[in-house]
């Protein structure tokens, strides 16, 4: 199991902060709450497309927190992986994959 943070560093201003902002994500759900949670961050701040990206049936495989630079160096700092930008775009595919095998 994993949790990694992706180098997107996408300039924006959320609630009232202004900052460039990553992707946190993991191997499972469950891992990256557990995980996010131990780096500070809210269980509302998970985040899922706002729009069907999955076939009717499959959840969003783009699942994450957004997280700024000081909180995304925090995630490294506690074990989360360093990944590239195109990395985060494979996992999501290989979770779209996987959750098509399983639907029947």
């Amino acid at each position: 199991m994993a949790v990694y943070v992706d180098n997107a560093r996408i300039p924006a201003r959320v609630n009232g902060t202004s900052g460039r902002w990553s992707h946190l994500t993991a191997d499972t759900v469950e891992e990256l709450h557990q995980f996010a949670q131990s780096i500070g961050l809210q269980r509302g701040w998970f985040q899922t497309c706002k729009t069907r990206c999955a076939p009717v049936g499959q959840p969003c495989p783009h699942w994450h927190y957004d997280v700024a630079a000081s909180k995304r160096a925090q995630a490294i700092a506690a074990g989360a992986k360093e990944i590239d930008l195109r990395q985060w775009a494979e996992i999501a595919r290989a979770r779209r994959a996987a959750a098509q095998q399983a639907t029947p």
